[in-house]
């Protein structure tokens, strides 16, 4: 389940509000310009599906967006919890940083936990399957994929070359709750 917690950036123990309905995630995160949605597929995703596939699934939710936002290249990214480079890859992104354009990601399968640093507020979210985020450029963020990565996502760019993380300095990110695994039934 997709969740919210937003604390204050001085005290990281205590969020001052959960919320768990995508709705009310939404209209929360819409006070700060943060997109946040819930896709379905036109069509049935198998395990395995290649890139084409997957795109071709989310086509008119993509295309909406390009033409809305102007973004020009889209790929899918996939992590499995035994790819090699898991540590690094989540090490990468684990500090406070910015984008010089939009990181919008949608989730086709997995999670991952995006932490927004907005206004003296922290906002933790947790996004599952079907949820897509967008952060727009200049906001200071941070995200997690876990120790345990498992995630499928979609990425739109608008000029894939050009998005580099410019870090902040800002130690915050080490105080703040990171992603638990996933817990996967046998």
């Amino acid at each position: 389940m997709s969740r919210l917690r937003i604390f204050d950036e001085n005290e990281p123990q205590t969020a001052r509000l959960t919320l768990g309905e995508h709705a009310a995630i939404a209209a929360e995160l819409g006070k700060v310009g943060i997109r946040f949605e819930q896709w379905q597929a036109s069509q049935p995703i198998v395990p395995g599906a290649s890139q084409d596939e997957v795109i071709a699934a989310y086509r008119s939710d993509i295309d909406r967006l390009m033409k809305e936002k102007g973004y020009q290249a889209v790929d899918v990214i996939s992590l499995a919890p035994d790819h090699p480079d898991r540590a690094t890859l989540r090490q990468k992104f684990l500090s406070e940083h910015t984008h010089s354009e939009d990181e919008v990601r949608f989730f086709v399968a997995g999670s991952g936990q995006f932490t927004l640093h907005i206004d003296g507020k922290v906002y933790d979210i947790l996004c599952e399957q079907g949820d897509l985020i967008g952060v727009p450029d200049g906001t200071r963020h941070w995200f997690d994929m876990s120790e345990s990565p498992s995630f499928v996502a979609i990425r739109l760019f608008t000029n894939k070359e050009g998005w580099v993380a410019s870090f902040t300095g800002d130690d915050i990110a080490t105080r703040f709750p990171r992603m638990a695994p996933a817990i996967r039934n046998s």
